[in-house]
């Protein structure tokens, strides 16, 4: 699986490397993806999301519930 956020969507993104004589070689740049468990009161388990950094600040702020919701209205699996 790729290092994709279930919260944000971030995926990563390429660019280039330069190197001291100024040769570009391909490079990407990940985003900080976790794996976090959180216990889900409404469905009554615990539930493992792979999150960015980002997204881990989001369910702080929102919830677990309205971000679970979320998820599962974009038909993903949980």
């Amino acid at each position: 699986m790729s290092r994709h956020c279930q919260v944000t969507g971030a995926a990563p993104s390429f660019g280039k490397r330069v190197s001291h004589s100024h040769r570009r070689t391909s490079r990407r740049f990940d985003p900080n993806i976790q794996t976090k468990r959180y216990h889900v009161p409404s469905l009554g388990r615990t539930v493992r999301l792979r999150v960015s950094a980002r997204g881990i600040a989001i369910i702080d702020r929102r919830g677990i519930e309205s971000v679970v919701a979320e998820i599962r209205a974009r038909g993903e699996k949980i």
